[in-house]
This record gives C-alpha cells, structure tokens and sequence, in this order.
C-alpha cells in the first residue's frame, strides 16, 4: 500500500524532509542563542552600571589610553586624561529628561598630540554659543565616563546634514575629522561632574547591550524557523496521506481512471 515511498518523486520529498526538519531546527536554536546573548550582555551592563553608582566608584578611575579600544567590557568606565581644552563645538538636538538642549564639547589635547573629545555639559534650548561657558585655561585632568563612537541615526543621534559652523551632529572621529586638524581619538568622554552653569550628561550603554530591536527581530526569527520545521512536517503528512488514500482507492478499485 506504501509502496510509492519507493518511487523518484517520494524520495525527493523524503530527501528534503529529512534535511529541511534539522535545518530549521538548528537555525532557529542558533537565533535562540543570539537572544539569549542579548539578554546576558543587558544584565552584565545592568550590574556594570550598579556597581558604578556605587560609593567609591569613581576612585577606580583608570587612565583613558589603558581603556582603549572602547569595547562593552569598558564602555561607561571612568577614564582620566590630562591636556588643554582647544576648540569647542555644540552638539544640537540632545534631549536630557525629556527636554530638548545641546551638549557642549570641547577637545581636550592630551599629552599624545592627540584630541580626546569631552562633553562638559548639557544645556536647554537650542544650541547657541553664546550659553556655552568657556572651558577652564591651563591643564587639567578630567573624569568622566567613556564611550564610544557615535552612529548617525542610532540611540537619538541625528542624521540631518548641513549644521551651523561650529555644531556636529554625532560624536565620533569621523565626524570630526573634517572639522579639526588634530588627530582625534575614537572615543569620547562624558564628564561625571559637569562644569558650572551645566548638567551632567549621563553616559549610555554600550551598542549591542540591550533588549532592542534587533534582540526581540532574533526572538521573531526563532518562532519563524520552528513555525516552518512543523509546516514541513505538517505538508509531508498531507501529502503523505493523500497520496496513501489514492493508493487504497487504486487498489480497491475506486479510483478513476486517468
């Protein structure tokens, strides 16, 4: 009755049935495991950020170069540099508690002849300079936490073009490049005490840490995978069954001649 599992066509089914089922279950298992990744990488930056809140916290402060390359290991960590602040810049559109401002930036050249950009603080209203204070002369040594380079169109960081002289849109190395003739490092620091007459911009986790988008897209692309593994199993059964009902017709001679 079940001989036409034997015949060319019911071995092709066969054939992809038995590599599709393991296929779909191993690449929904593999999006699983990507969710299950994003979610330990979010608490790790929870317990990060916990323990940097902690009193004391700020007294393990390491130098800026022994931090770099900024990774999610030391993302939000505080960093120390030593330099002259050189030119300023605003950067537009930075909301804070839900208010709309600008943070003010300044370069920092540090003791490497290179640039460390460093927001100082955070301002209301649109961005002007004349509401920015004037960095401190003289060297200093700030603090703060450090973070990395800024996309253009993530995490509210605006992707509009064509900025007032003075104004940059996203905080990173490539931005800057047109903009000073410093060599700038690829990472910026967020001050933990802002200078007078400013706010503190809090720093931000790490790209990749938390329950986004793309963590709840992996959590989506494992359903679908285990959705189709049954779907196949399920069409294999239809067909399987339909076709062994027009095998039993056949034999007992209902089935209509072709």
């Amino acid at each position: 009755m079940y001989r036409f599992l034997l015949t060319p066509r019911w071995w092709g089914i066969n054939v992809f049935v038995v590599l599709a089922i393991p296929f779909c279950i191993f690449m929904g298992s593999w999006q699983l495991g990507r969710f299950e990744d994003r979610v330990q990488d979010h608490e790790s930056a929870e317990r990060q950020a916990e323990a940097r809140e902690k009193p004391g916290a700020d007294d393990r402060a390491r130098p800026l170069d022994s931090l770099l390359p900024v990774d999610k290991d030391t993302s939000g960590e505080q960093a120390t540099a030593t330099g002259r602040y050189g030119e300023q810049l605003l950067v537009p559109d930075r909301e804070l508690n839900d208010k709309r401002g600008f943070y003010v930036l300044t370069l920092l050249r540090t003791d490497s002849g290179k640039s460390l950009p460093v927001v100082r603080g955070w301002l209301p209203g649109d961005a002007s300079t004349a509401k920015a204070p004037a960095a401190p002369k003289g060297e200093v040594t700030v603090r703060g936490a450090l973070q990395a380079s800024e996309s253009p169109g993530s995490n509210g960081v605006s992707a509009a073009g064509g900025l007032p002289q003075g104004q940059l849109g996203a905080i990173s190395s490539a931005s800057l490049v047109n903009l000073v003739r410093d060599d700038v490092y690829d990472a910026w620091v967020t001050l933990a005490d802002a200078d007078p007459g400013m706010r503190a911009v809090p720093a931000t986790a790490p790209n990749d840490t938390g329950l986004d988008l793309k963590a709840f897209q992996n959590l989506g692309y494992t359903g679908e995978w285990f959705v189709f593994a049954g779907f196949v199993l399920f069409m294999w059964f239809r067909l399987f069954r339909r076709e062994a009902e027009v095998a039993r017709d056949t034999r007992l001679g209902l089935a209509a001649e072709a």
